[in-house]
């Protein structure tokens, strides 16, 4: 006896594919709501250099004559770099240290490519400068600076910004210090104000201390700056390269064309090979592509070529985990003479371990290259690993749902149009 259409479960189905459809559009195209613009996936995706166009600097840091190179000071010499960067107005600009002398500087979507290689290429020029726009010092005569735990009269522990100068600076400064008691001390890092200490008292032992900080974090950056600024390097170029904003462009939308081949080639087979269970399937790696850009989206991760990469190869996977249940649903239709519905109970039942162990060794391979890489290595690691958690997520929920509504509807019974 053919069973009735099941109009409630119907609505349900059509209901959420009309969504996708708009949730698609949205996403792709945007859509204006009164001053808002909403979706455009495109435009609101950070991009790395290698899309973009931008300047790739690797900077090596070389100490002065009897001065060792410590931690410390490649560390303020990093905060420092990432202030001169920030100055550029640019967005996603990277500093990150490489080795024990290097450090890499990647600025995307600049313009004026020159003017960055000149800026970041400077040495650090720290000055600290009088009421009277004199400078009384500059960053070679320090020596130290920290950020400590101070208390204060009544006792309250307060962040604090230590000093310490060299015997020039420490004599220059104790003159500053009893010249210009209640003014301010303006501390400047490349013409920037970075702080701007009162001198309460005349300070003549060569070791002063900032206040004011509103926590740690604040003094630890403001100690960075300072030691940045101090550091008795030179910093040389020992590789630098651009790419062109054409080539960059170029390059994605060579990767946009290569992922929606790859996308269709995937509809097309899950359609082909597995038929009704197909439909669903796709259905359920739309949601996944979807989820995948607004996630990828709403953690600002700067895109690049191995990230889309990363991202390709993910929807590969996803599609894997559906490969998986759909044969134990016909295994468990042709062996066990179960109707569809308990088929599917069955299929998903028996297929969830085998899905399970084969995301979670992907997911420790990710993660061991995540931390133990770099750059390029790193962002795709980070693609693959997102991709495989909502991989999961839909294949086993959205997926499952899917098929349950569409069965419920009653609107093909026969087996052969699930593939079975």
């Amino acid at each position: 006896m053919k069973k009735k259409i099941n109009t409630k479960s119907t609505v349900g189905f059509f209901a959420f594919v009309a969504i996708l459809i708009f949730c698609a559009y949205v996403l792709f195209h945007g859509i204006s709501v009164g001053v808002y613009d909403i979706g455009n996936i495109k435009e609101n995706m950070h991009y790395g250099l290698d899309l973009t166009g931008g300047v790739n600097v690797v900077l090596q840091a070389k100490p002065t004559k009897g001065k060792k190179l410590t931690d410390s000071k490649m560390e303020g010499t990093v905060s420092a770099l990432k202030n001169r960067v920030d100055s550029l107005g640019v967005s996603e600009a990277t500093v990150i240290r490489q080795g024990s002398n290097r450090i890499r500087v990647q600025i995307p979507s600049i313009q004026n490519q020159q003017e960055a290689l000149d800026l970041i290429g400077r040495t650090a020029q720290l000055k600290f400068v009088g009421p009277d726009n004199k400078t009384i010092l500059t960053g070679v005569h320090v020596t130290d600076s920290k950020a400590v735990t101070q208390k204060t009269s009544s006792g309250v522990e307060q962040p604090v910004v230590t000093l310490k100068f060299d015997s020039q600076g420490k004599k220059a400064f104790a003159e500053a210090t009893q010249k210009y008691i209640g003014q301010q001390i303006t501390i400047k890092l490349d013409d920037e104000v970075i702080s701007s200490p009162t001198v309460n008292q005349a300070i003549t032992d060569g070791e002063a201390v900032i206040e004011g900080s509103s926590d740690m974090d604040e003094a630890g950056n403001l100690a960075s700056l300072i030691r940045g600024g101090a550091l008795p390097v030179k910093l040389t170029t020992v590789q630098a390269s651009t790419v062109g904003p054409t080539l960059g462009a170029n390059s994605l939308d060579q990767s946009i064309f290569a992922g929606a081949i790859g996308v269709a080639a995937v509809l097309v087979f899950m359609l082909v090979f597995y038929r009704g269970l197909g439909i669903i399937a796709d259905l359920a790696l739309l949601v996944f592509v979807m989820l995948d850009l607004v996630v990828m989206s709403l953690m600002n991760v700067t895109l690049t070529l191995p990230g889309i990469a990363g991202m390709i190869l993910t929807i590969g996977m996803a599609v894997d985990a559906n490969v998986i249940i759909f044969e134990r649903i016909k295994e468990e239709s042709r062996n066990m003479g179960q109707s569809l519905a308990s088929s599917v109970n069955a299929g998903f039942k028996n297929a969830m371990r085998s899905i399970i162990d084969s995301n979670v060794t992907t997911l420790i391979a990710g993660f061991v290259l995540f931390f133990m890489g770099t750059g390029s290595a790193q962002g795709f690691a980070l693609t693959l690993i997102v991709g495989i958690i909502l991989s999961m997520f839909t294949a086993v929920l959205v997926t499952r749902q899917l098929v349950k509504l569409f069965l419920n509807t009653n609107l093909i019974q026969n087996p052969k149009f699930y593939g079975i």
